[in-house]
């Protein structure tokens, strides 16, 4: 998933609006890093540790002594997630092979979405403590660094999200949508990109309203690094909590209902176009995910 966010909200939190748009491939995409078909896939998670690394260090600017932290806390990580997350995954695509050939209701699609949030939330977790030690390390000039990153990314967000016409930003996102829908079902219908396109105009999803919430979520993330700067370690471990709760709860005043209204439109959305598919296009869904499948249990097989 191309998005752009803090180190942290990174692996805490999935944009309710990307439900709206790529139901079916994020689920099989987020547990691998990659856009790629299958062969790709098992190099790009072999490869994870230093995608991962260089990642972090674009948004902290490490120090000699914190990329070698670094690496360790990230080998131990994805230790943790090969060994115990990779087979879950398989078992949810397995799942998902048997689901893909049947019609769809809303309610199914958004249970499917909550599978995902759930690993979301499971890596969350585990990588509290590791963040946590990183941002108790961080001088003023990686501080800086930071905000110059997030300044960067939210160039990119207002370029791809609100500039050119209401015509334009539409194309934009039905392009992104038509094309991630292709990578799991083949080529789509003339009737079927329209009624993507239909979907997305009726979409709540207001990018003005996420970007001022990105904004928020990064001054806090700022916020609650100077705190850890300043805490001892298990107080800098609740600071931390505290943010990742406020991340996925918003104290912003009725947010996380427009959240829910994103996520219930997706689910719906997602549906209404599976239901169109034919016969040959859920059985492209089917070898797509069981080539992924295959990945998850071929990985977490390797030690």
């Amino acid at each position: 998933m191309n998005t752009s966010a803090e180190p942290l909200r990174s692996l805490w939190l999935i944009d309710s609006k990307i439900i709206a748009r790529r139901f079916w491939l994020t689920l099989a995409l987020l547990t691998v890093l990659t856009l790629g078909a299958c062969s790709t896939t098992r190099l790009a998670y072999n490869q994870a540790p230093n995608l991962l690394y260089w990642w972090l260090d674009g948004y902290m600017d490490f120090s000699s002594a914190q990329s070698t932290q670094a690496r360790q806390d990230i080998d131990t990580f994805l230790g943790w997630h090969r060994s115990t997350e990779l087979p879950t995954y398989a078992r949810q695509l397995q799942q998902w092979q048997a689901l893909a050939p049947q019609d769809m209701s809303p309610a199914q699609a958004c249970a499917q979405f909550e599978a995902v949030r759930a690993a979301v939330q499971r890596a969350s977790e585990r990588g509290l403590e590791p963040l946590t030690r990183l941002g108790q390390q961080l001088d003023r000039e990686q501080m800086a660094h930071l905000q110059r990153h997030q300044d960067k990314g939210n160039q990119s967000f207002a370029e791809e999200y609100l500039e050119g016409s209401p015509e334009e930003r539409l194309n934009r996102r039905v392009d992104q949508a038509v094309s991630r829908s292709e990578m799991l079902y083949g080529r789509l219908s003339p009737a079927q990109r329209e009624l993507v396109r239909s979907g997305l105009q009726q979409s709540p999803w207001d990018p003005q309203k996420a970007l001022q919430e990105r904004l928020r979520r990064q001054s806090e993330l700022r916020q609650t690094l100077q705190t850890l700067q300043n805490s001892p370690n298990g107080t800098a471990l609740d600071a931390s909590r505290s943010y990742l709760i406020r991340v996925l709860q918003t104290p912003t005043a009725g947010y996380n209902a427009n959240s829910q209204a994103l996520v219930q439109h997706g689910c719906a959305q997602f549906a209404a176009l599976h239901n169109t598919t034919t016969t040959e296009q859920r059985a492209n869904a089917v070898r797509v995910l069981k080539g992924y499948e295959d990945d998850m249990r071929a990985l977490a097989a390797q030690r």
